[in-house]
């Protein structure tokens, strides 16, 4: 694995094992989507919402949340935010119903809205400039990691022993991700607090704007189908758990490397380019999607570029608006949270509402538009930035 920069880097490893746990909390819905389907008798769209519920409380809360929690030491928020996704998780384990689940959900999710853009707002303070993108990605790679572990083992054991295994494991590793956050985070870190005038810099500055808007339509265009790839993989190919979990330990293992090649030149080519060059990578596999539909092998074949630059484009841009103004970092990343887990969001809602309609088979053209979409306002936004 690459390593971070030598500034700071226990806090670093700490860091990246939150995001880990983090991402695979998230990534435990979509991997055990039909387990939980089956187990709480509701539809695979009605399922789906538990996605997109989450997904409007953190892109909601995390703004609210970075105002609020401001002025703590980040040692205390990072360790308690983790410690709350732990005690959620595990109540979401004894949910007795699908309506009890919701709610555990909803609530659980207040601790990805906290941590992951907090963590990245605190490495400004806690590297030195020449070295803040790599510092970021590499903090970012733990949802790398969350896809070639977490999520493939999510959807074993949801296979294996049901939904519930599944959700423990992550309530588990989250309490123990707390506990080395507490240890190695130092004292005294404290971004400074989001004044007014703060945000209104940051909701008037149009490059800021247009990036977070490429967060947005590129987490539309992914989620329209990925938050399906279960039932969507079944369907086509009559994928059994094991195989199901293989899949995508496939993805994570390309998502993994595309992360590990960014944090190598990320500071080299530049934010931007990076963001345009992985949004590429995954309108590729968009647009050559049906050719995976009669054999694994192809279906395999044609995710590698969707998940080389699944992970590593969020990386980028969480680089490209920290290095846009460091100042302001607090506030944009946790905008840029917002603007991931909004698309992540309307994109489960969309996908489901065309499952229900009978257009499973046709996710992907929607999603192939908005990507270039993404691509397109990416470009904007780099000459934005040039002009300012």
């Amino acid at each position: 694995m690459n390593r971070p920069p030598t500034s700071a880097s226990p806090a670093l490893w700490a860091l990246m094992m939150g995001n880990f746990v983090i991402g695979t909390g998230i990534m435990a819905v979509p991997g055990t989507l039909t387990d939980i389907s089956d187990s709480l008798s509701v539809s695979i769209p009605q399922a789906g919402q538990l996605i997109t519920a989450g997904a409007i409380l953190m892109g909601l809360g995390a703004p609210v949340f970075a105002t609020v929690v401001a002025g703590w030491d980040r040692r205390r928020l990072l360790a308690l935010s983790l410690l709350w996704y732990g005690l959620l998780m595990g109540l979401c384990a004894l949910a007795p119903s699908y309506g009890v689940l919701l709610v555990l959900r909803v609530l659980a999710v207040v601790s990805p809205a906290v941590f992951t853009p907090q963590a990245a707002a605190s490495i400004g303070l806690m590297v030195p400039p020449a070295q803040r993108g790599r510092a970021i990605t590499f903090v970012f790679m733990g949802w790398s990691v969350a896809s070639v572990m977490g999520m493939p083992l999510s959807a074993w054991i949801g296979g294996a022993f049901g939904w519930r295994w599944a959700f423990a494991l992550v309530a588990l590793l989250a309490v123990l991700s707390a506990a080395w956050v507490w240890r190695v985070m130092p004292n005294g870190i404290r971004p400074a607090a989001l004044s007014r005038e703060a945000w209104g810099q940051t909701l008037g500055s149009a490059p800021l704007m247009l990036a977070l808007g490429v967060t947005l339509l590129s987490g539309l265009g992914q989620f329209i189908l990925f938050a399906y790839f279960a039932p969507y993989l079944q369907q086509t190919l009559s994928t059994s758990a094991t195989t199901l979990s293989l899949m995508f330990l496939w993805f994570g293992a390309f998502g993994l490397l595309g992360t590990l090649g960014l944090t190598r030149w990320v500071d080299r080519v530049g934010a931007p380019r990076a963001v345009l060059f992985t949004l590429g990578l995954m309108a590729l596999s968009l647009a050559l999607w049906p050719l995976g539909r009669h054999a694994l092998w192809a279906q395999a074949l044609v995710m590698v570029p969707w998940a080389l630059g699944c992970f590593a484009a969020n990386s980028a841009q969480q680089a490209r608006l920290v290095q846009l103004s460091p100042a302001l970092a607090p506030a944009t990343v946790s905008l840029n949270t917002s603007a991931i887990y909004a698309g992540q969001g309307l994109g489960a809602a969309l996908g489901g509402l065309l499952i229900a309609q009978g257009q499973m088979l046709n996710l992907h053209h929607v999603g192939l538009a908005l990507m270039l979409l993404a691509m397109g306002m990416s470009v904007w936004a780099a000459r934005a930035q040039k002009r300012s």
